[in-house]
């Protein structure tokens, strides 16, 4: 069983790039504890680091297209691996359509190596719903994934909830992200076998169209991976937008 999508620990916020605006993220995620065995031929996640670079492009201001090209390190092995790509298409609520609220939903196809994802094929449905003013935000993102090839595709598709909640201080913002894998909406894993994660975050603001997310989680169930360590570093192409910023900036 996978940790929800250890490759990208994110929690998406409901804003997109401006139309015709170019951004580009880095994704490091360091799997330095726990999860030491797997269902061959995935590789256990112990140890792993991974190395995901996500470009993007504003079509319109309420959808953005993105991509993500993946490697990992394994110390189990010793090497440096391709570990697959997905495309996105993301819709948001346009900027001016409420002061605080955004809504939005996010589509997505991967195909992962059998190392990485047995079933290789997949996509993911993930809901966005974020209230904000200038000291606080809150999202939270009911994601829903379906394998598409064997021998997942068969469970029907799983939730994966994550949520973050984050309160401005001066040029950073302090929160707290959650992540979870709670198994097929169908037949739910027992608690000791899901996973769940809290993250103590720190956001970076005072940067214009910079973005730069630090974290530390935490694994609560037998099943959860230990210690897990992420950074997000991001920059938009262009400064000046018409686009209202959350307390936080330009937060994932």
């Amino acid at each position: 069983m996978r940790a929800g999508d250890p490759f990208e620990i994110q929690v998406y916020d409901g804003t997109a790039n401006p139309a015709g605006v170019p951004g580009i993220e880095l994704h490091v995620n360091d799997w330095a504890t726990g999860q030491r065995d797997a269902t061959a031929p995935e590789a256990p996640l112990h140890g792993q680091l991974h190395f995901t670079l996500e470009p993007s492009l504003g079509v319109a201001p309420y959808w953005e297209l993105g991509a993500y090209l993946q490697m990992a390190v394994r110390t189990d092995a010793g090497v440096a691996d391709w570990a697959g790509a997905k495309l996105r298409s993301k819709f948001v609520t346009p900027p001016d359509w409420d002061p605080h609220w955004r809504l939005g939903l996010n589509l997505e196809l991967s195909y992962l190596p059998e190392t990485y994802d047995r079933s290789r094929w997949g996509s993911e449905v993930r809901p966005i719903v974020a209230w904000h003013n200038d000291q606080w935000l809150f999202v939270i993102n009911p994601i829903m994934g379906q394998s598409l090839s064997t021998p997942g595709a068969s469970d029907g598709p799983s939730l994966e909830p994550a949520a973050k909640l984050a309160r401005a201080l001066g040029p950073v913002a302090l929160g707290l992200e959650y992540y979870g894998t709670i198994g097929p909406i169908a037949a739910p894993l027992p608690l000791r076998d899901q996973e769940h994660y809290i993250f103590e975050v720190v956001d970076f603001l005072r940067i214009e169209a910079f973005e730069l997310n630090l974290g530390v989680g935490e694994g609560l169930t037998p099943a959860s991976a230990g210690i897990v360590v992420k950074a997000i570093v991001g920059y938009e192409f262009e400064t000046a937008t018409t686009r209202p910023r959350a307390p936080q900036a330009r937060m994932p």
